[in-house]
């Protein structure tokens, strides 16, 4: 074939003239962390609105097609993830069995940030009963809280749940927790009673989660 029976080739598309869609699935495919609409919009030189209903198009035809992947809406963005049912199948490729678990004291750490943010660290020791300040530096590692100004009061570091905490929740928003008030009354009283009780460590000195543990035996 000559170039008269088959036309100056054509160029490579710009990015609004690609298939929204497919463009979606690739660039979800290398996020970090969830995209928002606004941002996944901008990039892909479209409407808000025509990136939202096709986000949601492609999570309901995952659905229907019962793939091992899904397409959620959580901490304001979306993101592909792995569906709960095929779990043990991601665990046992990825992890071999080794499983990096938070330990119960860091789990009850972070739950007390969580629904009493913004809270400072003596705060925290004090819902708990125990010095906290080796298990929080260990949630700001993992990047699962975040410092968040200072309480007026005292100049203590506040501390909040950040947006790779409701992530790993599979929260859209703090306002999806769990009600907490059936419990809050005891919370209350062992904060009041153990405030003053519980000494607040050099946040700077050589100690640990594991150091935490042995303090609550």
């Amino acid at each position: 074939m000559n170039e008269e029976t088959t036309g100056t080739p054509a160029g490579p598309r710009t990015v609004a003239e690609l298939d929204l869609k497919p463009a979606l699935e690739a660039v979800l495919m290398v996020v970090d962390e969830p995209a928002t609409e606004e941002h996944l919009a901008r990039i892909l030189e479209r409407p808000r609105h025509q990136v939202a209903d096709a986000l949601r198009a492609l999570a309901d035809e995952y659905t229907v097609q019962g793939r091992g992947f899904e397409l959620r809406l959580v901490a304001g963005g979306w993101r592909f993830y792995t569906r709960p049912e095929y779990a043990a199948a991601v665990e046992g490729f990825v992890l071999d069995g080794q499983q990096a678990r938070l330990t119960q004291a860091a789990l009850e750490t972070l739950a007390v940030v969580a629904y009493r943010q913004p809270v400072s660290r003596s705060r925290v020791s004090a819902v708990r009963g125990v010095n906290c300040d080796g298990v929080m530096r260990t949630l700001l590692q993992r990047g699962l809280i975040g410092e968040a100004g200072t309480e007026p009061e005292t100049g203590a570091i506040l501390y909040t749940t950040t947006n790779y905490f409701l992530e790993r929740m599979g929260l859209r928003g703090l306002d999806e927790l769990p009600e907490l008030a059936p419990f809050l009354p005891e919370a209350e009283a062992i904060e009041a009673e153990t405030l003053e009780a519980v000494p607040s460590f050099d946040p700077d000195a050589p100690d640990s989660e594991d150091a935490d543990d042995k303090t609550e035996l």
